[in-house]
């Protein structure tokens, strides 16, 4: 793993994040789980590069990101392997499976003691700065209120994150 300017990224973050997806880890070397994110953003804001995750409530990762001041947005690429590690992760819960075990991941600790993978292409190691929670009153658009209730679960919870490292 290589430290690298996040400045100097140049991915096109459409592609990174909506067709290859992440891995969104926190906790300790003691405790963390990652669980898949195909939604997000990256971009400039408060004169600061931040990322722009999406986590409802009710997973398994939003405690531990909650406990945590940091976190990591790790990609694995789009090989059969990291498909396979994404799709794993995005539909079982850490409550109920050792997901490293269960996928091959190679957790490694950042210096900054958070977690990412030897796997991962690219790791964008981040600290909360803001966060808040999707509400249906505030909806413009009513057509995007197809995304919660019933199966799709409940409303996310907006995190916005510092980066402070990236990684590849």
């Amino acid at each position: 793993m290589k430290k690298i300017d996040v400045k100097q990224l140049n991915d096109n973050v459409f592609t990174t994040i909506g067709k290859e997806w992440m891995l969104v880890t926190a906790g300790t070397k003691e405790q963390f789980n990652m669980m898949t994110a195909s939604w997000g953003c990256i971009g400039w804001l408060w004169n600061k590069p931040v990322a722009v995750i999406f986590i409802r409530p009710e997973r398994f990762t939003h405690p531990l990101i909650e406990a945590n001041e940091g976190l990591t947005l790790s990609f694995l690429g789009n090989g059969e392997q990291a498909r396979a590690i994404y799709n794993f992760c995005g539909s079982k819960s850490g409550r109920d499976f050792d997901k490293v075990a269960e996928t091959g991941l190679k957790p490694i600790v950042t210096e900054l003691g958070n977690i990412t993978y030897e796997q991962a292409r690219l790791t964008l190691e981040c600290k909360k700065l803001y966060k808040d929670s999707i509400k249906s009153e505030s909806f413009i658009d009513p057509e995007l209120a197809k995304w919660y209730g019933g199966k799709n679960g409940g409303y996310h919870d907006v995190y916005v994150l510092e980066i402070v490292n990236a990684y590849e």
